[in-house]
């Protein structure tokens, strides 16, 4: 398997903007955190690897998201089974060059990836819109206030995040719950990381 550090010098090799750099390093870490509160405590490196990776192509590839992927990860040496997973978090969403992404989340660590990379965004939206810009203090109330809000991070899909709880078997709520719960677990590491380059 390809190693951690290996995955990030990959995911650097093309991607350059701090915030998909930031992204990245928050679905990895909420992933990990998942892998251990699910029970996979022994592929928490491995779940941390799939969404370090999952979105390798969105920054120089907008269009073709999760079309292009396979091919950036193929060169990089990356196995078929991440590059199965890191497509599947696009399943059934119309990219813009008009195709619909039809690789399915079939194991529990793709359908955790699909129904917490969307939401991850959605929360680190409203935690900036709090005067401590954390998730820290954040409640789960509040986080579903914002969340209701339709005009409020419009660009993160509440139906791909819906989807995906419903994929896992989760109300909805349990899902809003566990992820800032692991957003909140990890936000000290990921500004350290983002300090440190």
């Amino acid at each position: 398997m390809i190693s951690r550090e290996e995955a990030f010098e990959l995911l650097k090799k093309y991607n350059k903007d701090p915030f998909h750099i930031q992204h990245a390093l928050t679905v990895e870490a909420v992933m990990k955190w998942y892998a251990n509160e699910l029970g996979y405590a022994d592929e928490e490196e491995y779940w941390g690897i799939v969404g370090l990776l999952h979105d390798i192509d969105f920054e120089l590839y907008p269009e073709e998201h999760c079309l292009k992927a396979p091919e950036l990860l193929k060169e990089g040496g990356v196995s078929e089974d991440i590059i199965h997973a890191v497509c599947s978090h696009g399943y059934g969403i119309t990219v813009g060059c008009g195709t619909t992404i039809d690789v399915e989340p079939t194991r529990e660590m793709e359908k955790v990836l699909f129904a917490a990379d969307e939401l991850t965004g959605l929360i680190w939206a409203a935690a900036l819109m709090r005067p401590s810009k954390s998730t820290k203090d954040m409640e789960l109330k509040s986080l579903k206030k914002k969340y209701k809000s339709k005009g409020f991070a419009a660009g993160c899909s509440r139906d791909v995040i819906e989807r995906g709880a419903d994929q896992l078997g989760w109300e909805l709520n349990d899902l809003l719950d566990k992820t800032l719960h692991a957003m909140a677990a990890c936000e000290d590491n990921i500004n350290e990381a983002m300090l440190a380059g």
